[in-house]
């Protein structure tokens, strides 16, 4: 069993470096919960006091996102227009993605990549993201077509922001890269109805 020192990195991390990493190796239905407490130098218990079960090594932050993310929306000021709510949501997911987490986030959506079950999951875990953002867009006066508008174009630049942080070389901040994609979301937006298609 492998021993870590004080300074390796926290046991939550240890272990989806190590699910991550075998999830590569062996394929993800391959992997066993033992599996990645071993590589990690844990238990198995251990592993259950952090996640219910292998598949949320790659989904279980995702509540505590979509809440963080209607709390963003609760907590804008009271002019806050719908375009700052987005950012202030952005902003909310930005200490997430850290240069020190970025392999970790590359290996994590290969793992997805390469298993449909995962991509259905995480297209299930977007909706609820969406939902999330609709509901607190709703709870501060937007009409339903506005906030449902709003949901999918910030969970668009949440989710572009993050396919362009992790992209191999990228040196850019997230937060940088989430607020380019939401502005160019907001002036393609604008543009419908007045360009032509090619």
């Amino acid at each position: 069993m492998l021993t870590m020192s004080r300074w390796e990195p926290n046991t939550r991390e240890r272990l989806e470096r190590a699910a991550v990493a075998l999830f590569a190796e062996h394929g993800y239905d391959a992997t066993t919960v033992a599996g990645i407490a071993d590589r990690a130098g844990l238990t198995k218990s251990t592993f259950f006091r952090h996640f219910a079960d292998k598949r949320e090594v790659l989904f279980g932050g995702q509540d505590w996102l979509a809440e963080s993310f209607a709390e963003a929306i609760r907590s804008a000021p009271p002019g806050a227009s719908t375009t700052e709510c987005l950012a202030a949501v952005l902003a909310t997911a930005a200490p997430l993605f850290t240069p020190e987490r970025q392999d970790l986030a590359v290996q994590r959506q290969l793992a997805i990549g390469a298993n449909s079950d995962l991509r259905e999951r995480q297209l299930l875990k977007r909706a609820m993201l969406t939902s999330a953002v609709t509901d607190a867009l709703l709870d501060r006066g937007a009409d339903g077509t506005t906030a449902r508008l709003a949901a999918e174009m910030g969970i668009l630049a949440f989710g572009t922001g993050f396919a362009l942080w992790a992209e191999p070389g990228n040196q850019r901040p997230y937060l940088e890269i989430a607020h380019e994609a939401l502005a160019d979301l907001r002036a393609c937006a604008a543009r419908l109805g007045t360009d032509t298609p090619g």
